[in-house]
């Protein structure tokens, strides 16, 4: 089975890399402390669903791009 929260954290951080943003960029734009969001990227802890979509929003990607991994 898969690693998933490992894999979410992983694919956060490069999504937001790879759209130049700054963890305090997205944590305002999607109206969350950068607190809150370091931690997703850390793996500490998870977003809700509402967060999620609001991630999805931001990055203007598809579910896919944050849960699935080729390794």
């Amino acid at each position: 089975m898969k690693d998933y929260k490992n894999i979410f954290k992983a694919q956060l951080k490069e999504v937001r890399k790879e759209k130049g943003l700054s963890q305090k960029e997205v944590a305002e734009k999607i109206g969350v402390a950068v607190s809150t969001y370091a931690n997703w990227e850390q793996g500490r802890t998870e977003p809700g669903i509402c967060d999620i979509f609001n991630l999805l929003s931001c990055f203007e990607i598809q579910a896919n791009d944050l849960f699935y991994t080729e390794f």
